[in-house]
């Protein structure tokens, strides 16, 4: 075992440590879905369905998690998803994240929603850098945030497809946990019942200029998060078609990524419309209540495509396991989201790295288990699909 466990051995570790250290608004806010979280369950569900087949006295002693995507060698099949709340969790959190990312070299998703300026990670924290983007009513509004991107030094776009419109996300309201955020009797309550966080998050930021914004929005979207003189500072766009993506592509030179697709014939018209790789996600289950698992559509998909399109899967990774699983289901390298969300929560960068260290572990435990010295052997022959008791 070669990472610190101080911050716990797994994935319902961390998210225990954070349930204790956040307030509940916060917490909820990361940690639940919408409505009555079936799509978490369904996403739950869809790994546990398959089983892994130990294959013995294969030679795994020159194992190796190494893979490619978009041109580019990493060390391991795992991308830092695009969260928006990691400043929230942990000061500065988005730095603290992409840095963990960097030491691991793998990518970091800086998502449009986050609180540090997307200049602010580049340069302080450096390493493979990706952009998440949202298409917004005003085409000027996007624009301006792929120039800021390509600026800055991001390497590859992924635009977010799966929000049309403002999900039902009803224990947000119930929290006091909106956006922007008003102050009430109970989320300032949740807050003092938390001193930990209210000063080692929320107290350096009012030292440090005054309540968290979001740096990345459009500028005439930018305010504080407790301004309410401004609503919809995340406006949805229902109007948006695939000569959308069609127009973005030709704004974007480097790698361009679809993110939020399930239906097979979603993901053939994405690469059609110029996308150079797919995130095969239903949101971690945030978006639409009770749709499908990402993991029990990932073989349609990749059918669907072909062996050489770019998949990445989203939703549901706990467990180095459930990566192994992904990858022999189909899809090239995964996206966590919450897991390192707690990690960020619990530790900052050293609670990231912890995440990257467990989910490097496993992996490598568990290809040895099935007899495999690398990804590319990887195939559905080594799982096979169980009930679920």
């Amino acid at each position: 075992m070669s990472f610190d466990s101080a911050y716990g051995y797994n994935f319902h570790d961390l998210r225990e440590l954070a349930r204790r250290r956040l307030p509940r608004g916060l917490f909820e806010f990361v940690d639940r879905g919408t409505e009555d979280d079936l799509t978490i369950r369904n996403n739950f569900d869809a790994f546990r369905r398959l089983q892994l087949v130990p294959r013995p006295l294969n030679d795994v002693s020159g194992r190796s998690l190494a893979t490619t995507l978009f041109g580019q060698s990493f060390p391991m099949p795992v991308c830092l998803a695009p969260t928006g709340a990691a400043g929230l969790l942990w000061y500065e959190g988005e730095v603290a994240a992409a840095k963990a990312a960097a030491k691991y070299g793998v990518p970091y998703s800086m998502s449009t929603g986050s609180i540090t300026s997307l200049e602010t990670v580049a340069e302080r924290a450096g390493g493979n850098l990706w952009f998440q983007l949202y298409l917004w009513p005003d085409p000027a509004m996007s624009l301006e945030l792929v120039e800021r991107a390509r600026a800055a030094g991001y390497t590859a776009l992924i635009v977010t497809v799966d929000t049309t419109v403002t999900p039902n996300r009803e224990f947000n309201y119930r929290n006091g946990f909106t956006v922007p955020m008003r102050l009430t009797r109970r989320n300032v309550l949740d807050g003092l019942m938390h001193p930990r966080w209210s000063a080692a998050v929320m107290g350096r930021y009012l030292c440090n200029g005054g309540m968290p914004r979001f740096h990345n929005l459009p500028k005439c979207l930018q305010t504080s998060m407790s301004d309410t003189r401004k609503s919809g500072l995340m406006p949805k766009n229902d109007s948006l078609t695939w000569n959308d993506l069609r127009k973005l592509r030709d704004l974007w030179q480097g790698p361009l990524i679809v993110k939020g697709l399930l239906h097979p014939e979603d993901a053939v018209r994405a690469l059609e419309a110029g996308a150079n790789g797919i995130v095969v996600s239903n949101h971690g289950g945030r978006v639409l209540d009770n749709a499908p698992a990402s993991m029990d559509v990932l073989p349609a998909i990749r059918q669907a495509v072909g062996p050489d399109a770019t998949i990445l899967l989203d939703s549901g990774i706990r467990r180095g396991s459930d990566v192994i699983k992904a990858l022999c289901m189909g899809a090239d390298a995964v996206m966590i989201g919450r897991a390192a969300m707690w990690g960020t929560a619990v530790g900052g960068q050293a609670g990231v790295e912890h995440v990257l260290a467990m989910l490097r572990d496993e992996m490598s435990r568990v290809l040895a288990f099935i007899g495999q010295t690398d990804l590319a052997s990887l195939d559905q022959v080594h799982c096979s699909q169980a009930p679920i008791r």
